[in-house]
């Protein structure tokens, strides 16, 4: 035990994971993250609302950057699964001394990752960029708002880091008003900072990217006094957050793997805005459309998972396998049902959908193309979230990397390039069903797997 933590460590109690019954606590958990990560997909379709009332080249620009951003958040959520995955396990088996140097080590972590990328908002904005294009007015807009997001990302990877904390020991409604209040500043100053409104100098979308960064500092700032004065199931201190070899081997076990799916999803979105643009600069906005409208529908179920990985890790920690299992059915069936609510509107209604972004009449008939053929993987997309989530939480990381990189790097890109080659841009689409279909598949077998390892190693725990 480290000095400093003796004499603080109380003994442990029972958390709520590990008594509430399951289906009453997957839903105070879950619904609250579900409703904040409601708001984040609301102020991100809000950014690209405002923006495309500039122009096309604005909204491209925000589209364009969208993979930094992704890479960003990559980070974060993978260092924020590692960190809760062994956070919670710690508590499941009353580790408090673990569970400790989980919280602390994590902030270190993030702080690295703040450092690393307002380093590359800086320096690399425009040379990422002119990668993409040659339009002078898009590379502008784009360096204006990735210098800002990435230069002050020290905002979004706080607020990931005291948010999981939160979340980890069960305290998704405090993550939630977090959340929501970051979102809410966001929305509100939008048009402000973007438009110039009520004395304020217009930004356009450099705009923007402050009101984001703003509404990412303030969430950030709450939760930190949350964690330090509501969070009884961990201690922070000043002086131990530092590096622990131990655990930061065993947070990035878990963190890499799941860092590596999520940036995956960078490489797509920039490879298919190349592949697009060849065709039209339309088509990527088009894209860059569809990534903020989908965010309605997958938003709410990361929420969930946001519930249901604490609750898992627990009771995998704690040996209690019909708890565990209970927590990823009902997952399951919410997920399912979300995304048939999804699937309904962008099958039904793709044109008002795409009108909140004033698109030109090329972006309107790309673009409803574009939703309806793309909505047809909704639903087995459910199922994989939700499956891709149980592997990061009880330890069996790989799986989820191996479904992501046969998805978005071995299928969708390949197909979606090839049928570029017909030149025909309602082909390319094909590619996310294709590439879905694929994923289900592999799930599937990882399920089986994973589940009949997670009893075997309860069972000898259970023994003990």
């Amino acid at each position: 035990m480290e000095k400093g933590m003796a004499n603080t460590t109380k003994a442990p109690v029972e958390n709520k994971m590990g008594t509430m019954p399951v289906g009453p606590l997957l839903a105070s958990m879950a619904v609250p993250m579900m409703v904040s990560m409601l708001f984040q997909a609301l102020y991100n379709v809000v950014d690209s609302i405002f923006v495309a009332r500039i122009s096309q080249d604005a909204l491209n620009a925000v589209s364009l950057a969208f993979p930094l951003q992704s890479l960003m958040i990559a980070l974060g959520g993978g260092v924020g699964v590692g960190m809760n995955a062994l956070l919670s396990r710690s508590l499941g088996e009353k580790k408090q001394d673990q569970a400790d140097r989980a919280a602390n080590t994590g902030i270190f972590l993030f702080i690295v990752n703040a450092l690393v990328f307002a380093a590359i908002g800086l320096l690399l904005s425009r040379p990422f960029f002119r990668v993409m294009t040659a339009n002078e007015q898009i590379v502008t807009y784009g360096c204006d708002y990735t210098r800002i997001c990435l230069g002050l990302s020290f905002g979004i990877f706080m607020q990931f880091c005291f948010e999981r904390l939160l979340q980890s020991t069960g305290r998704t409604f405090n993550a939630m008003i977090t959340q929501l209040t970051g979102a809410i500043i966001n929305i509100i100053f939008d048009p402000i900072m973007i438009f110039g409104l009520f004395g304020f100098p217009r930004l356009e979308v450099a705009g923007a990217a402050v009101a984001t960064v703003m509404g990412q500092i303030v969430a950030a700032t709450m939760a930190l006094i949350m964690n330090l004065t509501i969070n009884r199931d961990i201690h922070i201190r000043p002086s131990w957050i530092r590096p622990h070899g131990a655990t930061v081997r065993e947070i990035y076990r878990v963190a890499i793997p799941s860092t590596l799916m999520m940036s995956i999803g960078s490489v797509m979105t920039f490879t298919m805005n190349r592949i697009l643009i060849s065709f039209t600069e339309a088509a990527t906005a088009v894209f860059g459309a569809y990534f903020k409208l989908q965010s309605f529908i997958f938003m709410p179920i990361f929420g969930m998972n946001n519930g249901m990985v604490p609750i898992v890790s627990y009771n995998y920690g704690a040996a209690r396998p019909d708890r565990m299992r209970q927590a990823i059915r009902l997952a399951t069936g919410a997920a399912f049902c979300i995304m048939l609510i999804g699937t309904l509107l962008f099958e039904l209604v793709p044109q008002v959908l795409l009108g909140f972004f004033s698109p030109s009449e090329e972006m309107l008939s790309i673009g409803t193309v574009a939703l309806r053929v793309i909505a047809t993987h909704f639903l087995l997309a459910s199922y994989n979230i939700i499956a891709m989530s149980v592997f990061q939480a009880i330890g069996n990381p790989m799986h989820s990397l191996i479904v992501s990189v046969c998805r978005q790097l071995l299928v969708l890109l390949p197909v979606a390039f090839l049928l570029s080659l017909t030149g025909r841009l309602e082909l390319v689409w094909l590619a996310f069903p294709a590439a879905e279909l694929m994923a289900t598949v592999l799930c599937v077998i990882f399920m089986r797997k994973t589940l009949r390892r997670a009893d075997a190693v309860m069972a000898a725990r259970g023994a003990q």
